[in-house]
């Protein structure tokens, strides 16, 4: 099982940001949590399938329609703690 830790800065907050992601990672089968952090930017930790997390984070570069992504820095790193469903924060 993969797991990346994300980071998504610019107009990020107040727009749906994260249910936008959590609706995309279950319909993609990936879990994890999103929450909102300091500095106008959202994080977020996703497992599963590589090529599942990998089109997640295509979405995340889009962002839903009202948001404005300046940034996705991606951290691919070993999965600690197993997710059995994705989360909001």
């Amino acid at each position: 099982m993969m797991q990346a830790h994300v980071f998504i800065s610019g107009f990020v907050q107040g727009v749906g940001f994260r249910q936008f992601i959590r609706t995309n990672a279950r319909k993609l089968g990936v879990t994890g949590w999103v929450r909102n952090i300091p500095g106008d930017k959202v994080e977020a930790v996703f497992q599963g399938d590589r090529e599942m997390i990998e089109q997640l984070i295509t979405l995340c570069k889009r962002g839903p329609f009202l948001a404005e992504v300046k940034d996705v820095s991606v951290v691919w790193e070993e999965a600690g703690e197993r997710f059995t469903a994705f989360a909001i924060h």
